[in-house]
């Protein structure tokens, strides 16, 4: 008897590796992706909604809805990777603009459909900072009973990229990912100790770049845009980067985890959106004479099966 296909939302900044995760996922014969959510991140808001369309329609994906989310932060400004990603947010590459349009509604309003009204319980996977997903929680809690299980990439356990010890998407929003973390339903946190791992060889990039397939392509290309070397390689690799987040949700058994405890770093200065994740094995002295306090627990991604997932990615949006 055949699986049935996992039920997701994806919330998203599209974005160069938020792209490649689309692309994945809308291909995916075991996922059922019932909705993209869009909020400021990697570029604006807008840029974002424009980008997701995009890449829905060069990967021929089905009438999946698309909406707009937060424009910026529950407390700071909106601070943009376009450095990153590019002016547009995905590499420059001068895509078609898209014909497809975004849902009259707002995120938050179709992501409380969309779950509700989903059959089975949803996997939300959020690649992006986690406005959306707070204004949800928060606003619409009865969401929880039908979400299965949220796998966000953000955060990490060792060295950010945003500031020394914090991840972006976090960074981003440090409240909103502090509300995700209440929740209330299993989390798994895709950081950027594995994020930064999972690397296209240069040959399967190449061989991407010179396809005829306009869809296959324009991955090559972004692959290209993500090459984590600065040395100017003419043959460069691709880091899938949040692509691998929707991997882990149909593929587990390629990311390792451990239940820790996290949270995440609120006050002003050099700490302000570090995911603080407690790997020690017994209560240290702030605890004996502090007492101990509650926090959430997560499967922290600590290791991951790199060719397994870059055969996963290959497979899926190579394949007919």
């Amino acid at each position: 008897m055949t699986a049935q296909p996992i039920p997701v939302i994806i919330d998203c900044d599209t974005g160069v590796d938020d792209a490649l995760a689309l692309l994945f996922a809308v291909r995916h014969p075991g996922l059922d992706v019932r909705a993209i959510t869009c909020v400021a991140g990697n570029t604006d808001v807008d840029g974002v909604v424009r980008n997701t369309l995009t890449v829905l329609e060069q990967a021929g994906a089905g009438d999946i809805p698309v909406a707009r989310g937060a424009e910026r932060p529950l407390v700071e400004p909106a601070r943009s990777a376009k450095h990153v990603h590019g002016q547009d947010g995905m590499g420059d590459l001068g895509l078609p603009a898209p014909t497809r349009r975004a849902v009259d509604v707002d995120a938050v309003t179709l992501l409380r459909r969309e779950i509700l009204a989903s059959p089975r319980p949803v996997t939300l996977i959020p690649t992006a900072p986690l406005t959306n997903i707070a204004l949800l929680l928060r606003t619409h809690p009865e969401v929880v009973r039908n979400i299965e299980r949220i796998v966000f990439m953000g955060g990490a356990v060792t060295t950010g990229n945003a500031t020394p010890v914090a991840e972006f998407n976090v960074w981003h929003d440090p409240e909103a990912a502090a509300v995700l973390l209440t929740a209330g339903v299993p989390i798994t946190m895709y950081g950027l100790d594995v994020f930064k791992r999972v690397l296209v060889p240069a040959a399967d990039v190449q061989r991407l770049r010179a396809s005829s397939e306009p869809r296959l392509r324009m991955a090559g290309e972004l692959l290209a845009h993500r090459d984590p070397a600065t040395s100017g390689d003419p043959t460069p690799t691709g880091g899938l980067g949040d692509a691998g987040a929707v991997c882990a949700v149909v593929d587990p058994g390629g990311l390792s985890t451990e239940l820790l405890p996290v949270e995440v770093s609120l006050a002003p200065g050099a700490t302000r959106g570090q995911t603080i994740v407690d790997r020690r094995p017994r209560p240290g002295e702030a605890e004996i004479h502090e007492g101990e306090r509650e926090l959430a627990l997560v499967d922290v991604g600590l290791d991951v099966d790199v060719e397994r997932y870059v055969k996963l990615w290959l497979s899926v949006v190579e394949g007919d």
